[in-house]
């Protein structure tokens, strides 16, 4: 009997790939860069994977609502930092276009 698994949700997927391209930008910044605004944003875009995954893992449709809430208010959280990194030029115009186009593909209903 074939089932779903975690790694198969596409919200999932593009959240640890979006996770993974963020830690490899922010980890060339500056020390200052890394703590003000860096440290804020990997732990935002590791939240999102994080809550789906606490989220898929749990039985009762209130905790797993509840988890995916989270994850979604966490989007919401990175496109912030997104910004400001765009903002002060911490990121490239083509790096803030990919991860905004990467970003949009994950739910916020």
């Amino acid at each position: 009997m074939n089932h779903l698994e975690l790694k198969d949700l596409t919200s999932y997927k593009i959240a640890v790939d979006l996770s993974s391209y963020i830690w490899d930008i922010v980890s060339k910044w500056d020390w200052f860069n890394k703590k003000t605004l860096g440290s804020q944003w990997v732990e935002a875009m590791d939240s999102i994977g994080g809550n789906i995954a606490e989220g898929f893992g749990r039985f009762h449709k209130k905790d797993k609502v509840k988890f995916y809430y989270n994850a979604r208010a966490t989007v919401y959280e990175s496109i912030h930092w997104k910004d400001r990194a765009s903002e002060r030029e911490l990121i490239s115009e083509k790096e803030n276009d990919y991860i905004s186009t990467r970003i949009n593909n994950l739910p916020k209903i």
